[in-house]
C-alpha cells in the first residue's frame, strides 16, 4: 500500500442510519485500500480516511456515485486533518450527540434475499418470521434514539447468538451492523391464541381457512384478517368492526395473484413491489373472486404485497391450504389508532377477533399502511405512514422550527428541523380522545427523535378543531393559516417552487376568513399570504356534520338555488330516497337559516350530484358520493354543461346552469354515468377557464391542484388536460397526500416563512 499522504474527516447527513450505510463505507474503503474509521452519531455518520489523496477523492466519488439503495445524501462536509499512520478500517462504536439532529429511516420491506431465506428449507431461517438485514425491516417502528444502534431499539432485550453476532461482525455479509438481526435460536417468537400450544403459522392458516377472523401482530401495529374470497367471514369482520361500506384493503402473495383479480399497469407494477410496499388502488376485475363486501359499490380495490416474512408465510401454499387474498385491515376499531400491545388487543380487539396470532417484539411507533394511487406513472400518495413517514421534505434552505398540527381529518403533525419538514405518519381523524392521545404521543416521540424544540405552534383557522384546541393549549406563539392556503403551501412545499402561483384547492370542508365553509377556490398564493380571487358560489350548508352525511341536503341546497320553489314537478330519485317531512324540515331551515352556513365546497356540489342522480343519499364515510360518482363516470363522453362567471374578483362560479340542465337530462333519462361524466367534464373546464382569466389579470402561469377533491382521477386527469392545453405549467402531489393529509406541511412551511421573511423570488 502506497504511505498515506492525507487524513480526511468526512461528515454525512441525510438517511444513512438503518440501511447499511456503514458497511458501504467499509467495503468502498477497503476497496480503495484505504484506513480510518466509520461510525454513527446523532447527526448522520462520521468517517476518518488516510490514503493518497487521489484515493480520497475516488472513494469519495464512488460514495456519491452509488450509495446503498435506500440511502439519501443530504450533504457531505470534508474537514482536513493531520495524517495519523493508523492501518485498516473498521466500524466504531456510535457517539450520541445527544444535541444533534439525524434523520431517520422509514420501515422497510422484505428484500428479495430474506424472502429466499425464509424459503429455503436449508437456511437456518427457514420459516422464521423476523428475518431481516440491511436492506430490510422494521426502523421508524422500533427505534427509541438516535443514533441507530440495537440498544436505542426494541431489539435491545434480543441478545444474538453466536451465529447471528458472526454475521453482525462480518463486513461482508449483507448482516453487517444490522441492528434488529435475529434468528430462531435469539430473536423474537409468535404466539397464537386460543390454542397457545399449537404451531403458530399452520394454527393461523387453519383459522382463516375456517372462515374466522385474526389479529395479527404486524410492523407498526395490529392488523385483522380474514379469507377475502369467503364473503360470509368478510361481512363478519364488517359487523365487528362497525365499518359498514369503507373499502378493506386486500394482501395477495404475488402480482400473479392480484392480476387474477384486478388490472395493473407497468407503474402500479413498480409501485406495488416498490420497498415501500404500499396499498394500490387498482381498477376492479369484473369477474374477480373476491367477496363483494370487500369494497361495496366501488370498481376498485386497495392491493399490497407481503411486506414483512410473517405475512409472507401467511400467504404461503402449506398444508393443503392457500389463499388468493387475505383482507388485511388496520387493528383497531373505527376511528381508533391502531392497537401495538398484546395485552391491548386482547383487551380491544377479543369481540372482533376469533384468534391472535402475537409476537413479543415491542412496537415503539405505530405506523399504519401507506396507500396510493398511480397517476401519469408515478404514485400518488393518498395515505403518508409505513414505508414513507418519517422521511423528509427538503425545503432548500434553513427554517424556523416550528410544529403544524394539521387539520381535523386525517391528521398528520409537521415538524421543521433544519432545511426539513419531518412530516409524521398518518394519525386520523381527531374526533375522539384516543386519536388525540396518539397525535400527542406521535409529537412527543418526533421532537425527542428529531431533537425539535418549535419555536411557534403552526394550526387551522377553524376554532372547534382539536388540533386547534390543542395547539392554543401548548402556550406561546401561535400562527393560524387558513385550510386551503396551507393546501397549495404543501403542494409549493414538495415541488421546490417559490414566488406566486395560482393555486386551486378544491376538498370538502374549509373555515373560510369571512366565517363560511370553503371548497372551491381559486387562490393566489406564496409561501406567506394568498388571494382569494375566485371560488364556488355559495349554497346553503343546512344542518352542518349532519350535511356532510346526508348529501340529499346537499342536492335539495342546489335545487332550490336553482329552481327556487318551482322543485315540484320534477321527477327525482330524490324524492322517493328521503320522506317529504325530512324534505320540508331541510327547505325551512335553508329559508330561515336555521342551523344553516354558507358553503363554496367542491366537495359538497360532488355530494349534491352524486344525490340527484340516485347514486348516494347517505354515506358511511367521507368522499364516499363522490368516490362512487367517480365510478360510475362513462368514458369517453366530451360534452359538458354551462356555468357563469359572476362580477369580481373574487369572481363566484355560478353552477346553476348546469344543475339546471343536469335536471333536464335526467328528466330525459339520460344514464347517470352520462351525467356524471358530462358534470365531472364540467368542473375541469371551469379549472380551465378560471385559470384563464387569473393568468391575463395576475400574469401567472404557474398552477398548483391540492385538495381532497384531486383524489379523483377522472377530475384529475380532464383538470390537468384543459390546464396544459392552455400552457399552463401544472404541478401535482406525489411526495404528500393532496388531501388533508399534507396540511400539516403546508402550515409549517407557512409559519417557518412568516417566522424567518424570506425575499420573494419567482423561477
Amino acid at each position: 500500500m502506497a504511505p498515506a499522504t492525507a487524513r480526511k474527516q468526512i461528515r454525512v447527513r441525510g438517511i444513512v442510519q438503518g440501511i447499511g450505510f456503514r458497511p458501504f463505507v467499509v467495503r468502498l474503503a477497503r476497496q480503495f485500500q484505504l484506513n480510518g474509521h466509520v461510525r454513527n452519531t446523532a447527526e448522520g455518520v462520521l468517517m476518518e480516511v488516510e490514503g493518497a489523496p487521489g484515493t480520497i477523492e475516488q472513494f469519495l466519488q464512488g460514495m456519491a456515485a452509488e450509495p446503498p439503495p435506500f440511502a439519501q445524501i443530504e450533504d457531505t462536509l470534508v474537514t482536513e486533518l493531520t495524517p495519523t499512520g493508523a492501518t485498516g478500517f473498521a466500524v466504531q462504536p456510535s457517539l450520541d450527540e445527544r444535541a444533534q439532529f439525524a434523520l431517520v429511516s422509514p420501515d422497510l420491506a422484505m428484500c428479495a434475499e430474506c424472502r429466499r431465506e425464509v424459503t429455503d428449507p436449508r437456511n437456518r431461517r427457514f420459516g422464521y418470521p423476523f428475518t431481516n438485514c440491511t436492506h430490510c425491516g422494521p426502523r421508524y417502528s422500533i427505534i427509541r434514539e438516535v443514533p441507530y444502534d440495537r440498544p436505542q431499539t426494541t431489539m435491545a432485550g434480543f441478545r444474538m447468538c453466536r451465529a447471528c453476532q458472526a454475521e453482525y461482525d462480518d463486513p461482508e455479509n449483507r448482516r453487517f451492523h444490522a441492528q434488529p438481526n435475529a434468528c430462531p435460536v435469539c430473536g423474537p417468537s409468535l404466539t397464537v391464541e386460543p390454542d397457545a400450544g399449537a404451531e403458530p403459522i399452520p394454527e393461523a392458516h387453519r383459522l382463516l381457512a375456517a372462515g374466522h377472523i385474526l389479529a395479527i401482530k404486524g410492523l407498526g401495529g395490529f392488523q385483522l384478517a380474514c379469507d377475502a374470497e369467503n364473503d360470509p367471514a368478510v361481512r363478519l369482520l364488517r359487523q365487528r368492526k362497525r365499518r359498514s361500506d369503507k373499502p378493506f384493503a386486500l394482501m395477495a402473495p404475488d402480482l400473479a395473484a392480484i392480476e387474477e383479480f384486478c388490472f395493473v399497469s407497468d407503474a402500479d407494477r413498480q409501485a406495488l413491489e416498490g420497498p415501500q410496499r404500499p396499498i394500490v388502488i387498482l381498477p376492479r376485475r369484473p369477474d374477480a373472486p373476491i367477496s363483494p363486501a370487500v369494497a361495496p359499490d366501488n370498481q376498485t380495490l386497495g392491493v399490497m404485497l407481503p411486506y414483512t416474512p410473517l405475512h409472507n408465510l401467511l400467504l404461503a401454499h402449506s398444508g393443503g391450504i392457500s389463499f388468493r387474498a387475505l383482507v388485511m385491515t388496520s387493528g383497531n376499531l373505527s376511528e381508533e389508532p391502531l392497537v401495538t400491545r398484546n395485552d391491548e388487543a386482547r383487551e380491544r380487539l377479543s369481540a372482533i377477533a376469533d384468534g391472535f396470532l402475537c409476537h413479543n417484539r415491542d412496537i415503539h411507533t405505530r405506523v399504519d399502511d401507506s396507500v396510493v394511487r398511480t397517476f401519469e406513472g408515478r404514485p400518488t400518495l393518498l395515505r403518508r405512514a409505513r414505508g414513507y413517514a418519517p422521511y423528509p421534505i427538503d425545503l432548500g434552505a434553513e427554517r424556523a422550527e416550528v410544529l403544524a398540527c394539521g387539520g381535523q381529518f386525517k391528521n398528520t403533525l409537521c415538524l421543521t428541523k433544519g432545511r426539513y419538514a419531518l412530516l409524521s405518519q398518518h394519525l386520523g381523524d381527531l374526533e375522539n380522545y384516543e386519536t388525540l392521545e396518539f397525535f400527542r404521543e406521535t409529537l412527543e416521540r418526533m421532537k425527542a427523535l428529531f431533537r425539535v424544540e418549535p419555536r411557534a405552534v403552526i394550526h387551522d383557522l377553524h376554532p372547534d378543531y382539536l388540533s386547534t384546541r390543542f395547539a392554543r393549549e401548548l402556550g406561546g406563539e401561535t400562527i393560524a393559516v387558513q385550510h386551503h392556503h396551507a393546501h397549495i403551501a404543501s403542494c409549493m412545499a414538495e415541488n421546490h417552487l417559490q414566488g406566486r402561483v395560482i393555486g386551486v384547492a378544491f376538498d370538502g370542508t374549509g373555515f373560510g376568513t369571512d366565517g363560511q365553509i370553503w371548497g372551491g377556490e381559486f387562490l393566489v398564493a406564496d409561501l406567506t399570504a394568498f388571494e382569494r380571487l375566485a371560488h364556488f358560489r355559495y349554497v346553503p350548508l343546512a344542518g352542518g356534520d349532519q350535511a356532510v352525511r346526508e348529501p340529499w341536503r346537499m342536492a335539495l341546497s342546489y335545487l332550490l338555488d336553482a329552481f327556487g320553489a318551482e322543485t315540484a314537478g320534477l321527477d327525482l330519485p330524490l324524492w322517493a330516497a328521503v320522506p317529504a317531512r325530512q324534505r320540508d324540515v331541510v327547505r325551512t331551515m335553508i329559508r330561515r337559516g336555521v342551523n344553516t352556513v354558507q358553503t363554496s365546497s367542491c366537495g359538497r356540489l360532488f355530494d349534491a350530484v352524486a344525490s340527484l342522480t340516485g347514486v348516494r343519499h347517505e354515506v358511511t364515510f367521507e368522499g364516499q358520493a363522490a368516490m362512487q360518482l367517480e365510478t360510475i363516470a362513462e368514458p369517453g363522453i366530451e360534452a359538458s354543461y354551462d356555468f357563469e362567471i359572476g362580477s369580481g374578483p373574487p369572481w363566484q362560479v355560478d353552477f346553476r346552469p348546469a344543475i339546471r340542465t343536469l335536471i333536464a337530462d335526467m328528466q330525459q333519462r339520460v344514464p347517470a354515468a352520462a351525467i356524471s361524466a358530462k358534470f365531472h367534464n364540467t368542473v375541469a373546464d371551469v379549472i380551465g377557464y378560471v385559470c384563464q382569466r387569473l393568468r391575463t389579470a395576475e400574469s401567472l402561469n404557474r398552477v398548483c391542484l391540492s385538495g381532497g377533491a384531486f383524489q379523483n382521477q377522472y377530475l384529475l386527469s380532464r383538470a390537468v388536460f384543459q390546464l396544459r392545453s392552455r400552457g399552463f405549467e401544472v404541478f401535482l402531489h406525489c411526495q404528500v397526500p393532496p388531501n388533508d393529509g399534507g396540511l400539516s406541511l403546508g402550515q409549517a412551511v407557512i409559519g417557518a416563512h412568516l417566522l424567518k421573511p424570506k425575499a420573494p423570488t419567482r423561477r
